[in-house]
């Protein structure tokens, strides 16, 4: 392949992040690129209207599109008076004293400096337990042992050292097991209660016992961590019942009463950075039509520098002059990689649009089963240049945010010989589950049987496949009394 059509397929399979990465390093090492103005930014409505700089036949832009910059005036650095107009090169804080520190000052690596960059690292659940460990009143022997508690406790909040593996860390032969297990209540009596655990049913105790005593069902729902913890994951009612000597409709109460704890009482103090999604196509109808643009926002408008490219007229054969006609000539392959970068993107956003239409009118129920292959053929295109314009390209749809792969789905034949989506069964499959009864709710089997009912033919190993993959329990789990 030549370093031209490598280039188009890398800038292909770049996600919207990382392309903005590359131009920018692009921008940054290549004298002839230049961003162009805002009113200069591709039409994201119409991908054909956006045109390339007008250039010669020798690649300089023609003299039509030249405008004189003009004449920048001379600041001189030790001047005391405020200039009416600084050059545009120029930098506040290369003529006047800044205030700021010095990394957000000056230099041009920092010309872009963002205060959101420089704050500080996210809080941890370390962090957090510590902090509350030096506001207690300890002797340091005892803020030693704690201390020793924290470190052994992971993400989710759990202990995961046991008392003697604890007094091993800490090293000191005056300290024994009681100690220890003194400071990891200590530990426990922490926020977010429940941490400190060694398993979940001791986490689930603490976060009961930590309640105010006249919490209803607080005591019946102790009893039940205690002593029927391994009928919990069953929901069996009966069992609980029988074992407690209580009533169905008291343990009732007291399950949903466990139900509403935190497991991972750690999740609530860890801070996860936030990460953005950035839409390459808008979908949006339009007086019963379904539009597709490209997002304005991800490709800035760029141009060959028409002062550079005039200096490319004058070069001889010397090595200043051969590095400005190389890099014209890599600017405009840039330039062409990335305007068919975009039109590629646009042609498969739309044909899948207009493949999967009844998914943007009914949702997942209408999802058509797609491959491939139907856009690429469609298209005149390779498989695998579908699949790298539908990698991490994602589709902003009054449905939602959606990855390209996302319309993608496997097929199950249906007894009328059509043919169903794995995506649209799937969303029958949490619709019949959404619909059924509290006290008997359907078994695999039965909703197969329901699913052949409306014409598609699906096992029952199929269904229990798709179930645990949209993370729902099976029916011995979800049975409730009303």
């Amino acid at each position: 392949m030549t370093p031209q059509l490598q280039q188009a397929i890398k800038l292909l399979q770049l996600s919207t992040l990382e392309l903005q990465h590359e131009i920018r390093e692009a921008l940054e090492s290549n004298l002839m690129l230049e961003e162009g103005e805002e009113s200069e930014r591709l039409d994201a409505g119409v991908l054909e209207d956006a045109r390339l700089p007008r250039l010669d036949d020798d690649g300089f832009r023609s003299s039509e599109s030249e405008s004189e910059s003009p004449l920048e005036r001379e600041v001189r650095a030790e001047s005391n008076e405020m200039p009416e107009e600084l050059p545009v090169d120029t930098q506040w804080a290369d003529v006047f004293d800044g205030y700021l520190p010095p990394t957000a000052q000056g230099s041009s690596d920092d010309a872009d400096y963002d205060p959101l960059l420089h704050r500080s690292r996210p809080q941890t659940l370390w962090d957090h337990l510590t902090w509350q460990l030096n506001l207690s009143r300890l002797s340091e022997r005892d803020f030693m042992i704690a201390q020793a508690v924290i470190d052994a406790i992971d993400a989710d909040g759990y202990l995961r050292a046991d008392v003697e593996e604890l007094v091993a860390t800490i090293d000191d032969p005056t300290i024994g097991a009681d100690e220890v297990e003194t400071q990891i209540h200590r530990v426990q009596s922490l926020e977010p209660a429940g941490v400190g655990a060694r398993d979940p049913r001791e986490c689930l105790l603490i976060q009961l016992r930590q309640l105010p005593r006249e919490t209803p069902w607080r005591d019946l729902a102790i009893a039940v961590c205690e002593t029927g913890f391994e009928h919990l994951p069953r929901g069996d009612v009966a069992a609980l019942a029988r074992l407690l000597k209580a009533s169905e409709r008291e343990l009732t109460r007291a399950l949903d009463l466990i139900r509403g704890l935190n497991p991972k009482p750690g999740r609530l103090i860890q801070e996860t950075p936030s990460e953005y999604v950035v839409p390459d196509i808008f979908v949006r109808k339009n007086e019963g039509r379904w539009q597709v643009e490209l997002n304005p926002d991800i490709t800035p408008r760029l141009r060959v520098n028409a002062d550079y490219a005039r200096l490319v007229r004058r070069a001889d054969q010397s090595a200043d002059g051969q590095t400005l006609k190389s890099h014209l000539q890599e600017a405009r392959w840039f330039i062409k990689s990335l305007a068919s970068r975009n039109d590629t993107l646009l042609r498969v956003g739309a044909k899948i649009v207009e493949m999967q239409q009844d998914f943007l009118e009914y949702g997942d129920e209408g999802m058509r089963p797609m491959v491939l292959r139907d856009i690429a053929e469609a298209l005149e295109l390779h498989e695998s240049t579908i699949s790298r314009v539908t990698t991490q390209k994602y589709m902003h749809t009054p449905r939602g945010t959606f990855e390209l792969k996302y319309f993608f789905s496997s097929h199950v034949n249906t007894t009328s010989g059509g043919e169903c989506s794995s995506t649209a069964i799937r969303a029958l499959i949490r619709k019949l589950i959404a619909g059924e009864s509290p006290r008997k709710p359907l078994s695999d089997n039965k909703i197969a049987e329901e699913l052949a009912n409306q014409g598609i033919d699906v096992a029952r190993r199929t269904v229990a496949k798709y179930r645990e993959a949209m993370g729902i329990p099976a029916s011995s789990e979800r049975k409730r009394l009303a």
